[in-house]
């Protein structure tokens, strides 16, 4: 049986953006800064539209949580490949404290509804870094995971996933249904063709709240402050290994 798969794809801002904090210390700035969709994000999309190529995936849908902008993600996961899109709007006003948790049930009710037998999410976005999303889909879902997948390949009625994990590689096999975050190495994304990017435009995108899905977003965190990093100190030259030895111990003193 061909699979539906449901991919995540995040809003982020561009990587090769350089962040800035607010004066009031409330956030990072995203007014006027060029966003894209996250780099993990589109490593599982392409997973999904190569599964379809193979006819393990029946159909791709994109779905991505945030404000009206986030079409824009959405269609560049269509001009990649998957078939429609869901956007889920989240006021501009409630993205600081939108958190994984409310991604995950969002991906969960989804689910749900879409009747989706595969979950592919980024192993995490360049933006908080939280890698918690999937974990926390599947188990709403009750669903096994496969986390930081580096290989996907079907296995019969199930999918045989190579892990990256910190002592090198793991293979496990899970069941379908199931949640799979991908890592860098699982595939190189394609570009999307101009052809493609044009044809993207005429694909569906439903919109939805997330109270059309029964999700409560109501924030369970508040932001105290977002701060720069410290600025690193200036290093020092020794001219010789007893000059460094003398200086080791003087920090280690301090």
């Amino acid at each position: 049986m061909a699979l539906r798969v449901l991919i995540g794809c995040k809003r982020v801002i561009d990587y090769a953006v350089r962040v800035r904090v607010k004066p009031d210390k409330t956030g990072v700035v995203t007014d006027g800064v060029k966003h894209s969709m996250n780099p993990f994000d589109e490593i599982a999309v392409e997973e999904a539209v190569r599964m379809r190529e193979k006819k393990i995936a029946s159909e791709v849908i994109a779905i991505s949580c945030g404000p009206a902008q986030s079409q824009e993600t959405i269609r560049t996961a269509l001009a990649m490949g998957a078939d429609k899109g869901i956007h889920v709007e989240i006021p501009n006003a409630d993205m600081s404290v939108f958190q994984p948790i409310h991604v995950a049930k969002i991906l969960a009710a989804v689910a749900k509804k879409e009747k989706i037998d595969l979950i592919i999410v980024g192993k995490q976005a360049i933006d908080d870094d939280a890698n918690q999303t999937a974990q926390m889909t599947a188990a709403l879902l009750d669903w096994p995971q496969a986390t930081f997948a580096s290989k996907i390949e079907k296995a019969g009625d199930d999918l045989a996933v190579t892990r990256e994990i910190d002592g090198g590689l793991e293979d496990v096999k899970v069941k379908i249904p199931a949640v799979i975050s991908a890592d860098l190495r699982l595939n190189e994304p394609r570009y999307a063709t101009l052809p493609n990017i044009m044809k993207a435009k005429k694909k569906p995108v439903q919109k939805l709240s997330p109270k059309d899905l029964g999700v409560d977003i109501s924030s369970r965190i508040k932001v105290i402050s977002v701060e720069d990093p410290p600025t690193r100190q200036a290093g020092i030259k020794v001219d010789d290994v007893d000059s460094l030895v003398a200086k080791l111990k003087e920090k280690a003193l301090i």
